[in-house]
């Protein structure tokens, strides 16, 4: 997909987030890790991203997630209108999606040109441990990850490229500990010494590609990883 130019960031002034991109249909913001993406439960969980979007945009309505402890891109529409029109995008699987990831141990390509390898196990909600997701092979809902080594390669672990196909649940999270390699500093997945090794979850979402949801051209949006 071709894109046009990544706009400037630009600080968004008292709300603590990255202004990427901006026009009356959608913003692109870069939400930092620990902030919720909508409110939780209790008075204590009312700060997060579309409240402080809100408090810039009114219109401003909430299109798709990001978990707490996960940076990166996020879209939010302006209005009914494009917040339908962007949820068919997400529903049509017209946005693509890339995170970084650091993952525990050591990750090889089997392909030694580095191609896109492929992780596909049904998930569902763990109801009895919410918010944990599992692997169920009768319940589960189909999910499927891609998968690849990340330049450079550095730090603990093992530096990946992740594009999720789907979008269940702590999918890109749940997919990797079923493969062996949980991502470095989950507080869900990943082992007390996986934990460990970082002070936040190691995972970031830096590339956003969709067609605009009025003119039709393409766009992409990148975020430096922080990790």
């Amino acid at each position: 997909m071709t894109g046009l130019p990544t706009p400037t960031a630009l600080a968004l002034s008292g709300g603590g987030l990255t202004l990427v991109h901006e026009d009356a249909a959608f913003v692109v913001l870069d939400k930092p890790a620990g902030l919720l993406a909508v409110p939780g439960r209790g008075p204590d969980k009312q700060d997060c991203l579309s409240a402080r979007a809100q408090a810039r945009w009114p219109d401003a309505l909430v299109v798709h997630r990001l978990d707490m402890a996960t940076s990166g891109l996020v879209i939010l529409a302006r209005g009914l209108a494009m917040q339908r029109a962007l949820s068919m995008h997400f529903e049509k699987r017209r946005v693509h999606k890339r995170y970084t990831a650091v993952v525990a141990g050591e990750l090889r390509n089997p392909d030694p040109a580095n191609g896109w390898q492929t992780i596909e196990l049904p998930l569902m909600i763990d109801w009895l441990n919410r918010p944990r997701s599992i692997v169920h092979a009768e319940h589960g809902k189909p999910s499927l990850t891609r998968w690849r080594l990340a330049s450079p390669q550095h730090g603990p672990g093992t530096r990946l490229e992740l594009e999720p196909v789907t979008g269940r649940t702590h999918q890109l999270r749940v997919h990797l500990q079923a493969i062996g390699h949980p991502i470095v500093g989950d507080p869900l997945y990943a082992s007390e010494a996986q934990r460990a090794l970082a002070d936040r979850l190691l995972l970031h979402a830096g590339w956003l590609a969709l067609p605009h949801p009025v003119s039709g051209a393409p766009l992409e949006f990148h975020s430096p990883c922080p990790f």
